[in-house]
């Protein structure tokens, strides 16, 4: 294992911070926010056409450009630095890894390559009003058609990030052989979508409600959770490294504030409380970036360490991107409590992000289990 990036990953990385800084400034972050998509159509076909970024991890065979999970990791976390408003972890991060791990060809062949090009706006719908994040929490049902070629679906998914736009909907739901996952188009009869009012307006939600919905199944009948707890182990993953991006951008954005502000003839940075503040943030953040980046090689290796690595990187980068961003109002003092302010706008995606996949405590507890304590 190599403890450093390689020349070309640091480019993938200046090249996305660019871009990022380019096209999700605040002023930018701010007006996707107020609109119903939650993004910028010209700059998600430019994400594609120029960068390549949604098919930067589905392999070639798919129309994608065959990146490991590392450079995939890299991406997000610059996404999270700069708070980027755009359907690409519901597409990319939920959606094409439940499709790549359900070991159905046909189905990677037919979606697959619309999400690489970003022609396909896609989700994966399995939360339930009941807010679980295990198996048991996957209640909807499914039913096979009397002509027996395919399924419809009846229930309620919750907390489906981008659902209200994706026109491919990968759905978690229960037959007579347990949990299977399901592709619902997104014109289908039957759905009806209605977006969430939620702290974190910089990543949009929805509730879907199918009733009597055509759904096609996705892999093998009753398998679905083993596909699941997979996509949601990797998801935990990338979650971290975007995590770490806008942790990263918080502790920048407290220093400078701490060397430019000036209160009794002396910035506020060479006062001990301030200081002391700064340097915890840097030792979290940092110790953040370890977990997270340990998580991606775990990811790309698909090695037996993934489930624990998961849950660990999820539990830590979820409360020190919190810690941060509370931090960081406080050092900015009066006007860090401000709306306006842009560090409000990386406290409610660290407060959304902590709870979302499962809260620390969740993760915790997950890894418990998973190393059998």
């Amino acid at each position: 294992m190599n403890f450093a990036f390689t020349e070309e990953q640091d480019e993938l990385r200046n090249i996305v911070r660019s871009f990022m800084e380019a096209k999700s400034p605040e002023t930018a972050v701010r007006e996707q926010m107020e609109t119903d998509d939650g993004y910028d159509t010209a700059v998600w076909s430019q994400m594609a056409e120029q960068m390549g970024l949604q098919g930067l991890h589905i392999p070639e065979a798919y129309g994608g450009s065959g990146y490991g999970y590392v450079e995939l990791g890299i991406v997000l976390e610059e996404m999270g630095r700069g708070l980027l408003c755009a359907p690409f972890f519901a597409s990319v991060v939920l959606a094409a890894n439940a499709l790549l791990h359900s070991g159905d060809e046909a189905a990677k062949l037919a979606h697959l390559p619309g999400i690489a090009s970003g022609q396909t706006i896609a989700t994966l719908a399995f939360t339930e009003p009941s807010g679980k994040w295990d198996e048991a929490g996957i209640t909807t049902p499914a039913t096979a058609t009397a002509s027996g070629d395919g399924y419809t679906l009846s229930g309620t998914k919750s907390f489906v990030i981008d659902g209200s736009t994706a026109s491919l909907i990968i759905v978690a739901a229960r037959t007579s052989a347990g949990v299977s996952l399901f592709a619902v188009d997104g014109g289908a009869t039957g759905l009806t979508r209605t977006a969430l009012s939620t702290m974190d307006q910089t990543r949009k939600q929805a509730k879907l409600e199918f009733d009597n919905t055509p759904a096609t199944l996705i892999g093998e009948d009753g398998d679905g959770w083993n596909v699941l707890s997979t996509v949601l182990d990797l998801a935990a993953v990338g979650l971290a490294a975007e995590q770490v991006g806008g942790a990263q951008f918080v502790l920048e954005m407290a220093v400078q504030y701490a060397k430019d502000r000036v209160q009794f003839g002396r910035p506020i940075g060479s006062f001990q409380a301030i200081k002391h503040k700064c340097a915890d943030m840097l030792l979290e953040v940092e110790s953040a970036k370890s977990a997270a980046y340990y998580g991606l090689w775990c990811a790309s290796e698909m090695n037996d360490e993934l489930p624990s690595v998961a849950s660990l990187a999820k539990a830590y980068c979820s409360e020190a991107y919190f810690h941060a961003t509370a931090e960081n109002i406080q050092i900015h003092g009066g006007i860090g409590f401000t709306w306006e302010h842009p560090a409000h706008l990386y406290f409610k995606r660290a407060k959304s992000s902590e709870l979302l996949f499962g809260d620390p405590t969740y993760h915790r507890e997950l890894l418990a289990q998973r190393i059998g304590i």
